[in-house]
């Protein structure tokens, strides 16, 4: 993924998508749904309804490019509690969705003693 390093911006997409759609459908879905320009200096994640596929689409200033993986066993580790369309990833989130780890990790606690 070192073709990727020079990009700073990373959003993942929500929901899932069917994945008949090309780079066409994925940049309506970027536009329309996002509310972002797929032109924009970003990569946009997508995956399909049983979580074993992956689409990476992103500009590269000549063209639209499409990376895919599909994954033989298991799922990738989707978030599942996003309030919005997209979430905006790291780096090393994203290399933590594409080895099967966790993006979003714990959640913060907070306690309070009841002890005055």
């Amino acid at each position: 993924m070192s073709q990727f390093s020079d990009i700073e911006t990373l959003y993942l997409h929500r929901d899932v998508v069917d994945f008949r759609k090309s780079i066409n459908g994925l940049v309506v879905i970027v536009e329309q749904d996002m509310q972002l320009s797929p032109f924009s200096d970003a990569l946009f994640v997508f995956t399909n309804k049983a979580r074993d596929k992956l689409k990476i689409l992103y500009w590269d200033r000549t063209g639209f490019a499409l990376w895919y993986k599909r994954l033989d066993k298991e799922r990738f580790k989707w978030p599942s509690k996003i309030e919005s369309e997209t979430l905006s990833l790291s780096h090393q989130q994203l290399q933590w969705l594409l080895q099967g780890f966790e993006v979003m990790g714990h959640q913060k606690l907070d306690y309070q003693s009841t002890v005055q």
